[in-house]
């Protein structure tokens, strides 16, 4: 761990994360930058196309996105985006997940007809979206986080609930239905950190 003297002097290094505010991925880009020591600040990407391109451009120093999950499997759009860049591996972290299910404040268990989030939530939470919501419409969404920041906005309907970190329900303003909805315990995910 460098001194605060050190840290301080530093260039701040340009993270860019798969995410949103709330998101997994910024929770694992700060882990990371702890974890080093790094005097930083986060680029929120949104996905790992987001993250890859921030750093063709030269416009982030470090990306941090998911690969795979214990129950989700490979994350698609993190090979998908990099079957397209070159970058450098650089380091992987691992971070367990909980998903939460959240609405907007006023809305009951009865009236959600529908449920937005990223593929691998929906991937990680299958039997518990079976059991307590058989009839809903699954929507995916980019990312868990910006689920929860557009049905706070507005953006998806009042009769949908999110899976989002439970942060993301703090941020956003969000009420939290039910935590650790995720069907393994361990939930891991695997993010790997990359540069230019």
């Amino acid at each position: 761990m460098m001194s605060p003297k050190l840290s301080m002097s530093q260039k701040k290094i340009r993270l860019a994360v798969s995410g949103d505010t709330g998101s997994f991925s910024e929770e694992a880009g700060l882990l990371y930058a702890q974890r080093n020591g790094l005097n930083f600040k986060i680029i929120f990407a949104i996905d790992m196309e987001g993250v890859l391109k921030a750093l063709d451009k030269r416009k982030a120093d470090i990306g941090i996105f998911p690969v795979v999950n214990s129950r989700g499997g490979l994350v698609r759009p993190a090979f998908e985006a990099m079957g397209k860049h070159l970058f450098k591996f650089t380091d992987e972290l691992w971070l367990e997940v909980y998903q939460c299910l959240m609405v907007k404040p006023g809305i009951s268990k009865k009236q959600i007809k529908k449920i937005a989030t990223h593929s691998q939530a929906i991937a990680q939470c299958e039997r518990y979206i079976r059991k307590e919501y058989p009839n809903a419409q699954l929507i995916e969404w980019e990312d868990t986080a910006k689920a929860a920041r557009d049905l706070a906005k507005g953006i998806l309907a009042k009769d949908t609930a999110v899976i989002a970190p439970a942060r993301s329900a703090q941020i956003y303003g969000l009420k939290l239905l039910a935590k650790g909805i995720q069907d393994n315990h361990p939930n891991l995910t695997t993010f790997i950190v990359v540069t230019k």
